[in-house]
């Protein structure tokens, strides 16, 4: 059986990333000057993926550049928080379980680790303290990585995914404000923090009045441009005998609006269609599928959105212009401005919608495409 040449819900890695060229070199020179960054972008526009690429590539031009991945995706509190962090230092900075151990052992002078390894000498070393320890002495767990960066002569680069889960804590505001005043002060750590909850990373990193605004670079990820992903097709189908005509692979950029996620699985769905050439017809197949394969998901949100809200989709999706002229609220049964503001609040807090520069767009375009030709259309 061939291996398909297209990933998506997974780390894409060498050939089968794409495009980013710039964002990625951006990145890392940011690692290896320990720059601090923050990268915003909608869900599944590939920020992990361009993480991790630019994160090998930086270590293989500075030796003593080591980089450790946080995702608080599960993370629910501080104290999940801290041993984590104190963990994936020690997994980054330690080649052997025995270095790791006495690194954690040295470093800490009030907390106490609880150290467990698991019975594999290759598996990550997996740290606990004592919670009430750690709340009198938060300092020594925030400060442990910069301690090992001046002892071992190292430079460290922490990446946390989800990094808007913190604000989810008890407590937030005080955390935040916590973590910022050590984490500034680092010389020998760097920090990289993304999300996939595009509205709460604004809300952390761009609002004046949050502990962690002007905390460094802001990176706002575009979508792929369209002759490059054209391009990433072509090669791919190509890499496996292969075909994609032009006006196939065009068709694929357009019926996911250049979503990364999306360009992959369609193209994916496509190339499992395709025997020799894939043409128009295959992709229209495809497309089709996809939707239908997705429309109990989109079922199941439309369920949780309240009358407003989907006429004020509805209208969105006619593409009216003046949404909040009489005219156009009689004739989508909106009840006002009020209600629209409302509504478009609401939406954008739910990821459905992304505000970008004043620019209201939906963040899955195959979830625009079924309310318009399936729930809409009836």
């Amino acid at each position: 059986m061939m291996e398909t040449p297209f990933i998506f819900g997974k780390i894409a890695t060498e050939k089968n990333f794409t495009d980013r060229e710039k964002e990625t070199a951006d990145l890392v020179r940011n690692f290896t000057s320990l720059i601090n960054t923050i990268i915003i972008s909608p869900r599944r526009w590939g920020k992990s993926s361009l993480v991790n690429k630019a994160a090998k590539l930086a270590m293989n031009q500075d030796s003593r550049l080591r980089i450790g991945h946080i995702d608080l995706f599960n993370v629910r509190d501080e104290e999940h928080f801290y041993s984590l962090l104190a963990q994936k230092v020690i997994s980054a900075t330690s080649t052997k379980w025995e270095d790791a151990v006495a690194s954690a052992k040295s470093m800490f002078s009030h907390l106490v680790p609880k150290i467990s390894i698991g019975s594999d000498p290759t598996n990550e070393v997996s740290i606990d303290f004592d919670w009430e320890t750690v709340k009198q002495n938060p300092d020594e767990v925030l400060d442990f990585a910069e301690k090992i960066a001046q002892k071992k002569g190292l430079k460290i680069v922490i990446c946390v995914d989800e990094f808007q889960n913190i604000s989810e804590f008890t407590d937030a505001d005080y955390l935040q404000k916590k973590l910022r005043s050590h984490w500034q002060r680092h010389q020998s750590v760097a920090y990289c923090l993304y999300g996939s909850k595009r509205h709460m990373m604004m809300e952390v990193f761009t609002n004046s009045s949050k502990p962690f605004y002007k905390f460094g670079n802001l990176m706002f990820l575009d979508k792929i441009d369209t002759h490059c992903l054209v391009e990433f097709f072509q090669r791919r189908f190509a890499d496996t005998n292969k075909r994609i005509n032009d006006d196939a692979a065009n068709l694929i950029v357009q019926l996911v609006e250049n979503h990364p996620y999306y360009a992959q699985q369609l193209a994916q769905q496509s190339w499992l269609r395709t025997k020799d050439v894939c043409r128009v017809e295959i992709v229209r197949e495809a497309h089709a599928a996809l939707v239908e394969q997705l429309s109990l998901l989109f079922v199941t949100i439309t369920e949780t959105l309240t009358t407003q809200q989907l006429n004020y989709l509805k209208a969105l999706i006619a593409k009216e212009k003046a949404i909040t002229s009489t005219d156009v609220m009689h004739r989508y049964k909106i009840s006002s401005t009020t209600s629209i503001a409302r509504s478009k609040a609401a939406l954008i807090k739910n990821d459905i919608l992304d505000n970008k520069a004043g620019e209201i767009s939906f963040q899955d375009p195959i979830y625009a495409y079924w309310l318009k030709t399936e729930y809409f259309a009836k």
